[in-house]
C-alpha cells in the first residue's frame, strides 16, 4: 500500500527524480520520457470515461489501473535484478495483453466495415478515445527508443501496442459502431 502524506519532498529541485529501484536520474531521461508518457496517457484515458458507460468505462477502468501498471513497470529498470529485489517489482504481464486483444476482437465484430481511413472526431467519446490512440504511440515510441539504450519488459512494448489498436477500435464503437464515422475524402479541400 502506497502511503503519501506529504505531496512535496523537495527532492526534484535539483531537475533528478528516483526510480522505483531508488537510483536517482534525469528527469529528461528517456526513462522517465516513457513512463511520464503513460501518465499523460491515463489522463486522457480519465477525459474519455466522462463520456463512456457500461462496458466501455469498465474497460476504461482497467486500462488505467494497467497504466499504473505499466508506469510502476517502466520506472523499475534492470530486470535481471528482479530476484534479487526486496519485494517483487510489478511488470506488465502477457495477460493483460491478452485482454486487450479479446476486448479488440469483441468490439470489432459489430463494426462496420472500413471503407477508408478515419478522421478523429464524431462524438466526444470517440475524439477523446483518438486523442488516446494517438498518445499511446506516442508513448509506445518513447518505450521503443528507451529499450534501444537499456532492458525494457518486452511484455510492455507489446501492451502499448495493442492498447493503441485497442483505443481505435473503440473509438469505432463510440461512434455508433463505425455508422458515425467521419471518413478521410482524399484531396477534398483542393
Amino acid at each position: 500500500m502506497v502511503v503519501l502524506n506529504k505531496i512535496y519532498t523537495k527532492t526534484g529541485d535539483d531537475g533528478e527524480t528516483a526510480l522505483g529501484n531508488g537510483a536517482r536520474i534525469a528527469k529528461h531521461a528517456m526513462r522517465v520520457t516513457a513512463y511520464g508518457t503513460t501518465d499523460e496517457l491515463n489522463a486522457i484515458v480519465g477525459l474519455a470515461r466522462q463520456h463512456a458507460e457500461g462496458a466501455l468505462d469498465h474497460n476504461l477502468s482497467l486500462i488505467q489501473n494497467d497504466l499504473f501498471d505499466l508506469g510502476a513497470d517502466l520506472c523499475r529498470p534492470d530486470m535481471e535484478s528482479d530476484a534479487d529485489a526486496e519485494y517483487p517489482p510489478l511488470r506488465v504481464v502477457s495477460s493483460q495483453v491478452d485482454r486487450l486483444e479479446a476486448d479488440i476482437d469483441a468490439m470489432n465484430a459489430d463494426l462496420e466495415p472500413l471503407r477508408s481511413f478515419i478522421l478523429p472526431g464524431g462524438s466526444a467519446l470517440s475524439a477523446y478515445l483518438h486523442q488516446c490512440r494517438t498518445v499511446a504511440r506516442r508513448a509506445e515510441r518513447h518505450t521503443v527508443e528507451l529499450a534501444t539504450m537499456e532492458g525494457v519488459n518486452p511484455a510492455a512494448v507489446k501492451y502499448l501496442n495493442r492498447l493503441s489498436d485497442w483505443f481505435f477500435v473503440a473509438a469505432r464503437t463510440a461512434n455508433d459502431n463505425g455508422k458515425a464515422d467521419i471518413l478521410w475524402v482524399p484531396g477534398a479541400s483542393r
